[in-house]
């Protein structure tokens, strides 16, 4: 199951934030100098190692690795 666009959007956001504060990026650079753009960039090539937790009301926690889920 893929990402809510809710969820791509939290994702591309805090890792935009990473690289505004040094971070070091995880794709090369290719002339896009903004973090946005970056951390975009590292989305869609599946480079980021975060994973996402859903917790439903019956209790029960699905992980959805944002690496496998584009």
């Amino acid at each position: 199951m893929g990402l809510t666009r809710f969820e791509q959007a939290r994702i591309v956001s805090a890792r935009a934030l990473q690289l505004a504060l040094g971070a070091p990026p995880l794709v090369k650079t290719t002339g896009k100098v903004t973090p946005y753009d970056l951390s975009k960039d590292e989305f869609q090539a599946g480079k980021l190692p975060f994973i996402v937790l859903r917790k439903y009301p019956n209790g029960t926690i699905e992980r959805v690795d944002v690496t496998g889920a584009n």
